[in-house]
C-alpha cells in the first residue's frame, strides 16, 4: 500500500496495484480499475515514485524471504495442525505470539 493525501489534508493508503491509471491537469487524479476515482495532493511523479518504492520493497523483502527462510522483525502466519495445537496447549499462547484458528462448533 501507499500512503496519499486527499484535497482536504486526510491522508488514506491504497493498493498500486489497482491504480489504472493517473491524470495530471491540474490536480493529480488516481483511476482505479473499478473506475474509482481519488484526486491527490501529491505529484504525479511523487504519485509514481511512491509505486516504484513499493515494488522495490517487496521485491527486496521476496529476496530476503527467500534467503533466510522468514523476514526479519516480522510475524507470519501459517497453518497449526491438531499435533501443533497438542503441543502448544502447554505453552503460553501469548508467550508463543499463536493464535490457534480451530474450526467453529455450531
Amino acid at each position: 500500500m501507499i500512503v496519499v493525501t486527499r484535497l482536504n489534508n486526510s491522508q488514506f493508503a491504497i493498493n498500486p496495484d489497482l491504480i489504472e491509471r493517473i491524470h495530471s491537469n491540474p490536480d493529480t487524479t488516481l483511476v482505479m480499475v473499478d473506475g474509482a476515482k481519488y484526486i491527490v495532493t501529491e505529484s504525479m511523479d511523487d504519485v509514481i515514485d511512491k509505486i516504484a518504492h513499493y515494488r522495490a520493497r517487496v521485491i527486496a523483502l521476496t529476496h530476503e524471504i527467500s534467503q533466510s527462510g522468514q523476514p526479519s522483525g516480522v510475524r507470519t502466519l501459517g497453518l497449526v495442525s491438531s499435533i501443533d495445537q497438542a503441543n502448544q496447549d502447554n505453552v503460553s499462547d501469548e508467550a508463543e505470539g499463536v493464535t490457534s484458528m480451530g474450526p467453529r462448533k455450531l
